[in-house]
């Protein structure tokens, strides 16, 4: 007993090192001048860079209370995991004129292995006036406005229990990312919101959203080109345009979109469901393959599900010849709920290219307006139908 109480003294405070060493260091704003209701640019900045310096485990803290933000890049390698933990509110100038750089998102986060943003706080892009004078519909001339966030070369990370609010343009853009998670994520913002997408993910693998809700303008999730192994999953989305891949074919060296997965969603009052755009008259040949949507609820939404391969929004392109990508091996299984108009469901797939190996069953639509029965569009397409087909498909 001597011994072993002896070996215990002897080995407690080692263990205590040890755990001690593990445990992430933290950087508050406030220790380095960031206070409430005032600029934290250069205070966030000076604890990331620190943070992103250790050799151990770091968190940098924003507290609770309200802090302003012109703008800022958190860059990386950082030299061990860090965390950007977020309790209270961070918020944009209203006027997007005040960002010294214009081509650049509000936050931007970029080269970061082994990254976790969390800490329940909002990300508030303080949009409103930027929407009132957004005319890119019309206007290809028209000034850019920020991204409330930017992810960048970001691997092995998550980001969860966070909000972004009101961003002036889309809420969130991930590029170049690999093995990323959004979990129990809030996209908040009004249905009349300009192109206010809740996150747009591009030339990215493995990414995961997961258990998040997305209110805004536009689509809930936008998936552009060089897109793989996408997994979306227990969302609700709406107000919004729907999840959608694309609209693609408009730049010519635009890369595969392969490996989307949507399952167990909830659409409600969105103005599409899921969804599929290109450009017709456009010089992009990409292949747009393995899309599987299961188990989703479309609650009054206008369109439910559609594939639109001659989409040109504000007449924006000509109609002189259909689009050059193809859409392949594609199961929608399992949808049901209400559709507001009468056409639930639209395959308009490219003359040039028909959609291949579509496969499309249990499905159970009524029609939440006045106007019925439910009908569908199809066109380029021979889909293999299986279960229940209500209403009829491609009949």
């Amino acid at each position: 007993m001597k011994m072993a109480s002896k070996f215990t003294l002897l080995f407690l405070p080692l263990l205590a090192y040890i755990v001690n060493a593990q445990e992430p260091a933290t950087f508050d704003i406030g220790n380095y001048g960031g206070k409430p209701d005032a600029n934290i640019a250069e205070a966030l900045s000076c604890a990331w860079k620190e943070a992103c310096a250790a050799t151990t485990p770091s968190t940098v803290v924003v507290p609770k209370g309200t802090f302003m933000l012109d703008q800022v890049k958190l860059a990386g390698p950082c030299k061990a995991p860090i965390e950007l933990q977020v309790q209270g509110t961070i918020q944009a100038p209203s006027d997007y004129n005040d960002l010294p750089d214009k081509d650049a998102a509000w936050i931007t986060i970029h080269y970061v292995d082994h990254l976790t943003v969390q800490g329940g706080g909002v990300f508030d892009g303080n949009g409103k006036e930027a929407w009132a004078k957004n005319d890119c519909g019309t206007n290809p001339d028209c000034v850019k406005l920020p991204t409330n966030l930017s992810f960048n070369f970001i691997t092995n990370s998550i980001i969860r229990d966070v909000t972004t609010q009101d961003s002036k343009n889309f809420h969130v853009n991930v590029l170049g990312c690999k093995n990323v998670t959004f979990q129990q994520f809030t996209v908040s913002a009004p249905g009349d919101s300009v192109n206010t997408d809740g996150l747009h993910i591009s030339r990215s693998e493995g990414i995961n959203v997961t258990d998040c809700v997305i209110k805004t303008g536009d689509d809930c999730i936008s998936i552009g080109d060089g897109m793989k192994e996408l997994h979306i999953e227990k969302i609700t989305c709406g107000p919004g345009h729907g999840i959608s891949v694309g609209s693609l074919g408009r730049g010519a060296t635009e890369e595969d979109v392969t490996g989307i997965y949507v399952k167990n969603c909830t659409f409600i009052g969105t103005q599409n469901g899921i969804r599929v755009k290109t450009w017709p008259s456009a010089p992009a040949e990409l292949k747009i393959t393995d899309l599987h949507y299961e188990d989703i609820i479309m609650d009054n939404v206008e369109n439910p599900i559609i594939i639109d391969q001659a989409y040109c929004p504000y007449n924006q392109c000509k109609l002189d010849s259909p689009s050059l990508i193809q859409v392949s091996q594609m199961t929608v299984k399992n949808i049901r709920g209400t559709s507001k108009t009468p056409v639930a469901m639209t395959f308009a797939c490219s003359e040039a290219k028909p959609c291949e190996n579509v496969e499309i069953g249990d499905i159970d639509l009524a029609c939440s307006g006045t106007e019925g029965p439910l009908t569908t569009k199809c066109a380029n397409i021979k889909p293999t139908l299986v279960g229940k087909q209500n209403p009829p498909i491609c009949a």
